[in-house]
């Protein structure tokens, strides 16, 4: 093993490590190493790589059991979706599966705020798709748009779907840059979600859905195209 720069060490040793996992050199529920040989061929000390080893345990990549060793958490069977972010950072092809669910979940909360959301709860939704029209740049369109659709899941009445809708979002953070396509101009950013809060607004829940269905697919696909 290379030995590593001395700058930000314990963050280059985690880094190397959680690639190490992801990549499989360290399988799923195997041991690594002991800690002085492990910590020798990375030229660190033992006490670099207890610190990188306490960050990749609070990640859900690893466990230690006392007088047993450190062995690699079974996180595609474990883990929890606070992982994502992680993953992605990692390998951007978990992207596509995250817009899947993206797609399913984003429907089903349009369709569930319109039946249940008040009336104080539609009137956020129109100020705030109001805010995207307004917004100056894409980093501020992109942004006005993610509180809108906070607020849809607001409005279900159903915390689940809030906290949801912050994985998901927070799933593709770490390429957020790549994925600007929709929000290049503020105008047609709030065309595309005006349907949606209109029939949110309306209470149609059927309608909701199905525009909400179609603002998904249109945005992912222009998404998509810039990932790639």
């Amino acid at each position: 093993m290379e030995a590593l720069p001395r700058e930000t060490i314990v963050d280059v040793l985690e880094d190397r490590l959680r690639t190490d996992i992801l990549d499989g050199r360290h399988p799923a529920g195997s041991y690594l190493p002991p800690e002085r040989r492990l910590a020798d061929g990375y030229g660190v000390t033992r006490t670099t790589l207890k610190h990188a080893f306490g960050r990749l345990v609070q990640a859900g990549l690893l466990e230690t059991r006392h007088g047993v060793g450190t062995r690699v958490r079974d996180y595609a069977r474990l883990g929890g979706a606070d992982l994502l972010p992680m993953l992605v950072r990692h390998d951007a092809t978990w992207v596509r599966e995250v817009f899947e669910v993206r797609r399913g979940v984003g429907a089903l909360i349009a369709e569930r705020a319109a039946a249940r959301g008040t009336r104080a709860q539609r009137a956020e939704l129109s100020a705030l798709l109001a805010a995207v029209r307004r917004a100056e740049g894409v980093d501020a369109v992109q942004l006005a748009d993610v509180e809108v659709h906070r607020a849809l899941a607001r409005a279900t009445g159903n915390r689940v779907y809030v906290l949801l809708t912050n994985t998901l979002f927070n799933a593709y953070l770490p390429v957020r840059s790549l994925l600007k396509g929709p929000f290049t101009d503020p105008e047609t950013a709030y065309e595309r979600l005006l349907p949606v809060v209109d029939a949110v607004s309306a209470g149609d829940a059927r309608q909701a859905h199905a525009a909400a269905d179609t603002y998904l697919r249109v945005t992912e696909a222009i998404m998509l195209e810039g990932l790639a």
